[in-house]
């Protein structure tokens, strides 16, 4: 993506089909996290979702290995992860967000020749985003006001993450999971979630057909735990994804931290980073295809810290550090970052 700044980004229209049929082309029922911005870590993804993100250049898949990270939480004894999570989130909203009229956050991703490679992203506010690869280039992109406009899943999954926030955790749930679409007919009748796949399945083969490759499919709309499996895949796709893009808006990450705490089976655990108290979120392996993702965020505040993913396919690790804050687009414009 660094050598493809340059390329117009697709529209929204582009974007949604793209991730519709990465969702629905998949070869097995539990697929891993699926990330739909440049700036996320992935980890393995099957043939047939690789066979639709060539679909479109909406759909990027970012690889990062290296860094120092914990390989899962110190106290790693399962517990019951609402209780911690939502009483950070309560003690998240109550603190309120910094001042500022946007949200930044810095990525470093460490590749396979461990050489750290960092990434700027600012997410205003009124929902425009800014990038860089450097401090340089996002001054100037925010100085030219050279702003993307949020995609509407983008507006979807802040959408929900504050529905979250603010009370009505199981309706956010829905929203958040359905953010990006719903082929597996979630709140539908069996017989509309049957009609949403068939659509989805249809459109996806037909994404195929057009770039020339055959179609792994169509497949029957999973049921039972495959069906719970890749829901909660969709939902900490789409929950971290808000909180990748917007970790600074108390609101945001509140929400984020309420969806965090509905997935079954989640560990939470305690570590320090830096010699500061954090926690470590690690997702079910079942709703990754056996990967492995563990999220490592500041116990005080909710801030995201470090993620590290390994692959279950190549035993591989991905490694992401993050630095999150509150910003004043006039002071990035004038260069105080």
């Amino acid at each position: 993506m660094k050598n493809l700044r340059d390329v117009p980004s697709p529209g929204p229209e582009a974007y949604d089909r793209a991730r519709t049929a990465l969702h629905t082309a998949m070869a097995e029922p539990a697929a891993t996290v699926v990330r739909p911005k440049r700036w996320f870590s992935w980890p393995k993804v099957s043939v047939a979702a690789v066979g639709a993100a060539a679909v479109a250049a909406a759909v990027v898949v970012v690889s990062t290995s290296g860094g120092s990270v914990p390989a899962g939480p110190s106290d790693a004894a399962p517990q019951a992860p609402e209780a911690p999570l939502v009483k950070l989130a309560s003690a998240v909203k109550a603190a309120g967000t910094q001042p500022g009229d946007a949200s930044l956050i810095i990525n470093t991703k460490f590749g396979l020749n461990n050489k750290p490679d960092l990434y700027y992203t600012i997410y205003t506010d009124k929902g425009e985003q800014f990038t860089g690869d450097s401090t340089k280039s996002l001054v100037a992109a925010v100085a030219k006001g050279d702003a993307q406009p949020a995609t509407p899943y983008d507006g979807k999954v802040m959408a929900a993450a504050r529905l979250a926030a603010n009370g009505d955790v199981e309706k956010a749930r829905i929203a958040m999971i359905t953010a990006s679409g719903n082929p597996l007919g979630i709140g539908l009748s069996p017989a509309e979630a049957d009609k949403a796949w068939a659509a989805a399945q249809a459109e996806a083969a037909e994404m195929f057909r057009k770039i020339g490759k055959p179609f792994p499919g169509p497949k029957p709309r999973p049921t039972g735990k495959d069906l719970e499996n890749l829901v909660n895949n969709h939902l900490l796709s789409n929950i971290e994804h808000a909180l990748f893009a917007n970790a600074a808006d108390a609101e945001v990450r509140a929400g984020v931290l309420k969806l965090y705490a509905t997935i079954p089976d989640m560990i939470v655990g305690k570590t320090k980073v830096d010699g500061h108290a954090a926690l470590t979120l690690t997702a079910p392996p079942a709703i990754l295809d056996g990967s492995t993702d563990v999220l490592i965020i500041n116990a005080d505040n909710g801030l995201p810290i470090r993620e590290e993913i390994t692959s279950a396919e190549a035993a591989k690790r991905w490694v992401v550090n993050y630095r999150s804050s509150r910003v004043t687009l006039a002071d990035v414009a004038a260069g105080k970052i």
